[in-house]
């Protein structure tokens, strides 16, 4: 192991656990990409590399837990209606006409808009996997693609459920878990909810999964809506799934919105983790998840921005703020959630709960996805104090102040802009993409 770079800054925060904050702050990356050394200058060794100095901030690369980039071109596109609607008269229906070619032109885009927010890492639940991964790869970024898997109406063009599931397992059985040396895409499952797929289905998925160490990656008691009918049936969405034994192995329940006590206990008893998305629950008016109650229950909970077209934004800082602010009013309580709880939510928490020990905090092994915050602005009022840095980073700084960014190493967003792929020429895609979309659907609006 050579160390190839080292990255110097006045401050650091490793998000490791008790959240220290390091001044002085000094990074070493090895030539496989992972971090060789970090801590303050006065502890750091002897170093032949290039040594560069930054202002500023360095930080880990947040993790996305819960998303659908490739929706970037349908993003806006049926934005007032309730989700229901939403879905099955206006996403379902421009989905039906995307090709390969678009989600791949919609991933590279909003991979490109997720790493100029300091976000390397996104859990994507979409169809094309090979457009995905390209586009992944294209942008310079990190994925855990999770194949979608679903059994609705106008889905049968993409195979039956269980061919859906097969595929995956093939992928992963001819490639790996983590097909490439550089870590970029992990493979995963994606069944979409207990609602879009028949009995049994989630069980078999699951079981797929845990044979192949793979993460299961599922909506779950979203809507008011999908909790009453299964409520009704079943108990509730955990409970059905616990019952049908589909909650073993490495499972993320996107949303879990609709929990009682009995299912916040389910999904702590079998270490099912949550990708929590305030922004897109709100967008939706879906409800508000009882965040507390998960942590307090030992639930391992991640930031998740959803999907460009439900959420809007893929600005997983503002997902913090937002998550931050509802917890405190829904508890009535101004301290119930720090700024380093919400921003460990975009990161050592969240690496945990996609059950990745090698991403989220800045320590020698993990992956060298690091994070360059701009500290010389009105956000900043007193650097020098730890507290009050890491508040006005959470509260008042955020994305508009990310610099640089590196994945794995390698530098994949300079002064702001994107390093491997032209960010104008994918949003003309984007926007020529989306264009046409409005002009296919036209008659079957009139």
């Amino acid at each position: 192991m050579t160390v190839l770079q080292r990255l110097t800054a006045p401050v650091a925060l490793s998000c490791a656990p008790g959240f220290p904050v390091v001044r002085d702050a000094v990074l070493d990356i090895d030539d496989t990409g992972r971090i060789a050394w970090f801590g303050p200058a006065t502890s750091a060794p002897a170093t032949d590399a290039v040594v560069r100095p930054l202002p500023g901030l360095l930080m880990p690369g947040l993790v996305n837990t819960h998303c659908h980039t490739p929706m970037s071109v349908l993003r806006g596109m049926g934005g007032d209606l309730p989700l229901m609607p939403w879905l099955t008269d206006v996403m379902w229906p421009a989905e039906g006409l995307l090709t390969e070619d678009d989600v791949h032109a919609g991933m590279l885009s909003g991979c490109l808009d997720l790493l100029r927010t300091g976000c390397t890492t996104s859990v994507e639940m979409y169809f094309f996997t090979d457009a995905l991964a390209d586009a992944v790869r294209t942008a310079g970024s990190r994925a855990v693609l999770t194949p979608g898997i679903i059994a609705a109406p106008g889905w049968d063009r993409l195979g039956s459920w269980e061919q859906m599931r097969d595929a995956v397992s093939a992928r992963i059985d001819a490639h790996g878990l983590v097909p490439d040396p550089d870590g970029r895409i992990e493979l995963g499952y994606g069944p979409h909810s207990a609602y879009t797929l028949p009995p049994g289905a989630l069980e078999s998925v699951t079981a797929a999964a845990r044979e192949r160490g793979a993460l299961v990656h599922t909506h779950v008691a979203e809507s008011r809506g999908e909790d009453a009918a299964v409520r009704a049936e079943h108990g509730s969405v955990p409970a059905m799934l616990d019952a049908a034994g589909a909650l073993g192995g490495r499972v993320l329940a996107a949303h879990a919105v609709h929990l009682s006590d009995d299912d916040i206990g389910v999904l702590a008893r079998h270490g099912v983790a949550v990708a929590h998305c305030p922004g897109s629950n709100a967008k939706l008016a879906a409800g508000t998840a009882r965040l507390l109650d998960l942590r307090r229950a030992g639930v391992r909970v991640g930031l998740g921005t959803d999907g460009p077209a439900s959420c809007d934004d893929l600005d997983l800082w503002q997902q913090a703020r937002l998550a931050g602010l509802l917890a405190r009013v829904g508890a009535g309580d101004a301290a119930a959630l720090t700024a380093a709880d919400v921003l460990l939510m975009g990161t050592a928490d969240a690496a945990a709960a996609i059950g990745r020990d090698d991403l989220g905090v800045l320590e020698p092994g993990r992956w060298a996805d690091v994070v360059h915050v701009d500290t010389d602005d009105s956000a900043f009022v007193a650097p020098s104090d730890d507290a009050q840095l890491v508040s006005n980073l959470v509260w008042a700084g955020g994305s508009r102040l990310v610099r640089d960014v590196w994945v794995g190493g390698e530098q994949v967003v300079a002064d702001a802009e994107p390093t491997r792929a032209d960010r104008r020429a994918s949003l003309d895609a984007v926007r020529s993409i989306s264009s046409r979309l409005r002009h296919e659907l036209a008659p079957a609006r009139t």
